[in-house]
This record gives structure tokens, C-alpha cells and sequence, in this order.
């Protein structure tokens, strides 16, 4: 297989994972660590909320995600694809929003903001020459979700749904989306815990949107730039996986 007329090497295949290994690592940056120290661990967070609203937040993200997947797509064909800082500036200004009236006005934000990170994960994956509007490229959009999440530490998780890959068809979306929706709950729930606070959760929106912004973004970098190698130097996609786990694990 060549690239740009000249064939890919082991030496050039090393590089680029060494370099979506950096990616990777670069999901946990200063900003995530601090709302790490500031907001506590994610059951602490969680346990701020309604008792109500804990039970159903499983069922609500799902909801979301759904109605994202279908809304996202549309957009696209109107606003086109944006560039990554622009899905961080639309993200952090809603955050901003929904966290200036408290939780209230959090739950109303909520399915944009999933929206909005959903076209940043498609734009991503357009990036990388791959088509959103096709049925496979969709499910590992949606798989993007499926990381552990800018507030939690990484359980394995981050790189577990890398490797997930089954025949995709109407059911299995539906069933990737259902086994994603209580994780994705999780991390949804820290960033309205955040939110609680009249006005001062505004400052906590926005800044756990920036954060959930610039991590799925560089978690589909991480993502569609794996799919996208194994293409061009004919490698299989697990070989690829196991060798960037192999550097991140060497590294720390």
C-alpha cells in the first residue's frame, strides 16, 4: 500500500502511532485534571442530583444521543463540516448557558450539547477521509462515545472501544447506542452536577464542555487516524490498537 506515491514503511507506520499515542495522552490535559480536583470523583458528583433524575438519566442519554444522531447529520448538510475549535467554542458558550439558570436550564442544553460533540466527532472523522453519512461510519462515531469520559480515570475503557467492531446493521446501531447510553450517562451527570449552582454553574458549564469538547475530539482523532492507517499500510485495525497500547503503557 503507498501513500502520497511513497509505500509505508514500518518506520512510518511507528510514527503516526507514536503520534496518535500523543493524541491520546493529551485527552487528559491541565484543564481535565483540574475539574478532576474541583469537582471530586464522578459518584460524588453524581450524588448532587435529584434522586429522580439519577434514576433516569440512563434513559434520558440514550434519548439524547439518539435524537443527536439524527440532527447531527442534518446539520451538516447546512453548516458543513467545522473546524475543532469552533465545536469547542459552540460547546463551551452553551455550557455556559445551561449552567446559568442552574439545573433547569442544564437538562434544556443537554441535547444540543450532545449534538454539538457529535459534529465535532463526525468533522473528525471527515478529517481523516472518512464519509459520517455512511452506515459504518456512523456506528464508530457513535463508539467515540463509548471512552470513559473527560471526568473519569481511565479504566481501560479509552482503549477497549477501540477495538470494538461487529457487522453493522439498523440493530446493531440501536444496540451500540443502548450499551453506550449509560456510560455516556455517567459523564453527562457529572456535567450537570456541575451545573447545579444558579449562575456559578455557568462557569462550571462552560468549562466542563470545554473539556468534553477537546476530549472527544482528539479521542476520534485517536479513533478514525487508526482506521484510517490500517487502511493505507494494509495493517489489521487490533495489530494497530495493540501497538498503541503497547506505547502508551511503556510511557507511563
Amino acid at each position: 500500500m503507498e501513500l502520497l506515491g511513497k509505500p509505508i514503511d514500518d518506520q512510518v507506520v511507528t510514527d503516526r502511532v507514536v503520534a496518535l499515542a500523543a493524541r491520546y495522552e493529551k485527552a487528559g490535559s491541565a484543564v481535565i485534571q483540574l475539574l478532576n480536583m474541583v469537582g471530586g470523583q464522578a459518584e460524588d458528583l453524581l450524588n448532587r442530583l435529584p434522586e429522580g433524575l439519577r434514576a433516569n438519566l440512563d434513559q434520558g442519554t440514550e434519548q439524547a444521543l439518539r435524537l443527536a444522531m439524527k440532527t447531527a447529520e442534518k446539520s451538516r448538510g447546512v453548516i458543513g463540516d467545522q473546524p475543532g475549535w469552533l465545536t469547542t467554542v459552540m460547546s463551551t458558550a452553551l455550557g455556559a448557558a445551561g449552567g446559568f439558570g442552574g439545573l433547569p436550564s442544564a437538562l434544556a442544553e443537554l441535547p444540543v450539547t450532545t449534538t454539538v460533540l457529535l459534529h465535532g466527532i463526525q468533522s473528525a472523522a471527515v478529517e481523516h477521509g472518512f464519509d459520517p453519512s455512511e452506515p459504518g461510519v456512523q456506528f464508530d462515531c457513535v463508539q467515540v462515545f463509548a471512552a470513559a469520559g473527560p471526568l473519569a480515570k481511565d479504566d481501560g475503557a479509552d482503549l477497549a472501544f477501540l477495538s470494538t467492531r461487529i457487522m453493522v446493521s439498523g440493530a446493531a446501531m440501536q444496540a451500540l447506542i443502548a450499551r453506550v447510553a449509560p456510560r455516556l450517562a455517567v459523564v453527562l451527570g457529572q456535567k450537570l452536577a456541575a451545573q447545579t449552582v444558579p449562575v456559578l454553574g455557568a462557569v462550571a458549564g462552560a468549562a466542563t464542555n470545554y473539556a468534553y469538547a477537546s476530549y472527544y475530539r482528539e479521542m476520534a482523532h485517536v479513533h478514525f487516524g487508526l482506521r484510517r492507517l490500517a487502511v493505507e499500510a494494509d495493517l489489521d485495525h487490533e495489530e494497530l490498537v495493540g501497538l498503541m497500547r503497547a506505547r502508551i503503557s511503556g510511557a507511563s
